[in-house]
Formats: structure tokens, sequence, C-alpha cells
């Protein structure tokens, strides 16, 4: 037996081994690059449907699915966490890998929860998150070119006030709604409180977010809502209308005036008296 023929063979057998995990390691790169392209583009374009400032967030690993978490009214910390986690307890020998399974599992599931929340904010069903959970990038696809716009005004998440919550803010990222506002922030306008003695012009209802006016006292009213004024001292009140008659009925006739008689006539001097003597 040829003693070199087995050293021909193993060092056959080993660089075939080489080869073909150098090809594969290779296709794997080469699709791992192509994954990483195509979700960065998907992340930027879901992005700017959602406001986010800044083109560059969607091409940075781990920050960007912070964004999407945070978008998803998710506290974006906490994913950093256990991302990092993961990657500190898979170092352990041994048993690191099985550890690591744990908040790698948690992570999965806290995107999940984001990409629930942002699905319902692209007026999508409850449903879509299973197509999230198998191939995310193609959730991701669908969700930034499609005709579906964001619309942040929906029913607060049921984790909103756990710590879970999203209470941080970063600046070019929109604050949702249901998130608190940064501290020393103001408020959004027409969220003050009307003037006292103010109301709604028209009748219409009280605008969201306004508290109600305080009661008045001894101030103006509003315009449109003066009290009748009060009958002035030593006034007299006006006479009491009286209806006419109804139809057919007699009108009240003249009081009856008492005749007058006529003057007597001036009486003149009679021809009987005697002329004054003639001189």
């Amino acid at each position: 037996m040829n003693p070199y023929a087995y050293d021909y063979d193993y060092g056959y057998s080993s660089a075939a081994f080489l080869g073909f995990f150098a090809v594969f390691f290779g296709v794997f790169l080469l699709i791992g690059i192509a994954v990483y392209v195509v979700s960065s583009i998907f992340y930027n374009k879901l992005f700017e449907k959602a406001g986010v400032e800044g083109k560059w967030r969607g091409w940075v690993p781990v920050y960007r699915e912070m964004v999407f978490v945070k978008l998803g009214d998710l506290n974006p910390w906490w994913l950093l966490v256990l991302f990092g986690a993961s990657f500190v307890l898979s170092l352990i020998p041994y048993i690191g890998t099985f550890f690591a399974l744990l908040p790698s599992l948690a992570s999965t599931v806290y995107l999940v929860m984001a990409a629930y929340r942002v699905g319902q904010k692209l007026q999508k069903e409850g449903a879509w998150v299973v197509l999230y959970f198998f191939l995310s990038i193609v959730w991701l696809g669908i969700m930034a070119y499609d005709k579906s716009r964001w619309n942040p005004q929906i029913p607060p998440a049921p984790w909103g006030r756990s710590f879970l919550g999203d209470n941080v803010v970063w600046s070019g990222i929109p604050v949702q709604p249901g998130a608190p506002a940064p501290q020393g922030a103001y408020g959004a306008p027409g969220a003050y409180p009307p003037p006292a003695g103010y109301t709604q012009p028209g009748g219409y209802p009280r605008q969201p977010g306004a508290y109600p006016p305080p009661p008045q006292q001894g101030g103006y009213a509003a315009p449109g809502a003066y009290p009748p004024p009060a009958p002035q001292p030593g006034a007299y009140p006006p006479p009491a209308y009286t209806p006419p008659p109804a139809d057919g009925a007699a009108a009240p006739s003249d009081p009856a005036v008492p005749p007058t008689a006529p003057p007597a006539p001036p009486t003149t001097p009679g021809s009987d008296e005697a002329e004054p003597p003639r001189g």
C-alpha cells in the first residue's frame, strides 16, 4: 500500500471542502448584501411615509430597527438592550448560544408588536403581521410602496402607559400621538383654553383639547348673549295691550253728549220808548 496515496486523497478532500466552503460563504455573503440593500431601500421609503427626516436612517443597521419600533409606539432602547444581551450571551462558550436565544426571541416579538402598530397606521388589518413574522422583507416592500397613507390617529397602544411605551423624543422623528411631549415643549396650537366668557360662534361644539371656561363673576357675557336690561327706577310700566273686538261683536258706541241750548238772540231797543228831547 502506497502511503502517499492516503496523503494525496486527504489533501484533495481538504481542498475540495475549503473550495466548497468558500463558494458557500461567497453566495451567502452576496445574498446578505442584497437583502441589506433592498431592506434599506424599503426602510427609507417607509420612513418617508411616516414623516421621518434624513434618508440615512434606513441604512444604519440596528438603528433603523430602533426607529421602526419607535414608529410602532414602543420604546426603542429596550430593543437595543435585547440585541446587546443576545450578542453578549452568544460569546459564552458551550451554553451561550442556548441562552442567547431568549433575548433573540424577545426581540423578534418586540419587532412583531411594532409591525402590528405600523400596519394599523397604514390602514392594514392585523392579519398582515403574520407576513412580517415569516417574510419581513416582503412586508416592508408592500408597506413602503403601496398607496396607503400614514395616519397616526389610531387608538392608543395597550402598552402605551407601561414601561414598553415610547417616551423617547428624537430629532427628525415625529412624536406619535399618545406619546408624552418633551419637557418644556409647547403644546400644539389650538389646545389652549378659550378666554373667559368665550363661546363657539354659530353653536358649534367645543374644540377638542380645550378646557371649559370658569364661571363668570360679575364679568361681561359673551356677544349675543346679553340679558334683558332691568327697568329703570321710577319708570311707569307701559299700558297693557287690548286686542280688537272679534268679528260680529258690536263696537262700543260713543258716549252721549248732552245737547247744548242755543244762546238767546240780542234784544233791540223798543219803538215805544220815548225819544230824547231834541234841542
